[in-house]
C-alpha cells in the first residue's frame, strides 16, 4: 500500500498570519532552518506561503520594465503589473506584503507520490496540507518525501 502525505508530513507547522512583522519571519526561517512559512488568516484558514523566493526581492531588489518610446507614448515590453508586484515585495514590512497568494496545496489522504507530482508539475519546494476546511494540517517538504523514499 502506497503512503500517503499523513504519514509523512511534518504535524503542526510553524505559522505565521499575514500581520506579522517580515523581520519575525525571516528571524523564524533562520533560526529553526526552514525555507517556508504557512501564512493563516484569524481562522486558522491558509491565505497565503512566505518563503526565501519571496524574501530574495528584499534583497536584490527590482529591476524596472523594459520600454520603448514611440511617438511620445511608452510601450512597455514586459508586464507593468508584475513589476508592480515585485515592488510591493521588494518594500514589503508585513508577511502578508510579501507572501505567495493561493499556494499550492494537498489534502492528507493523496499518496506521496502524487504529492511529489504535484510538486514537480508546480516547481514548489513544499505543499501545505490543508483539511476540507483549509485549516492548515501539516506540511510535506522535499526532504519528507525523500526521507519517506529512503525508509522504504
Amino acid at each position: 500500500m502506497s503512503k500517503t502525505v499523513t504519514d509523512v508530513m511534518s504535524r503542526d507547522p510553524i505559522v505565521v498570519r499575514p500581520e506579522t512583522p517580515l523581520k519575525e519571519a525571516i528571524q523564524i526561517l533562520a533560526e529553526k532552518r526552514i525555507s517556508g512559512i504557512p501564512v493563516v488568516d484569524d481562522g486558522g484558514k491558509l491565505v497565503g506561503i512566505i518563503s526565501e523566493t519571496d524574501l530574495m526581492w528584499q534583497e536584490t531588489g527590482v529591476t524596472p520594465p523594459a520600454y520603448i518610446m514611440f511617438l511620445d507614448s511608452v510601450i512597455y515590453l514586459q508586464n507593468p503589473g508584475t513589476y508592480e508586484r515585485e515592488l510591493h515585495k521588494a518594500l514589503g514590512q508585513t508577511v502578508g506584503e510579501v507572501m505567495s497568494k493561493n499556494p499550492v496545496t494537498i489534502s492528507p489522504e493523496k499518496t506521496v507520490k502524487e504529492a511529489a507530482q504535484v510538486m514537480q508539475e508546480q516547481k514548489v519546494h513544499r505543499l501545505p496540507v490543508i483539511d476540507s476546511a483549509s485549516q492548515v494540517v501539516g506540511i510535506l517538504t522535499r526532504g519528507d518525501i525523500i526521507r519517506a523514499m529512503a525508509a522504504s
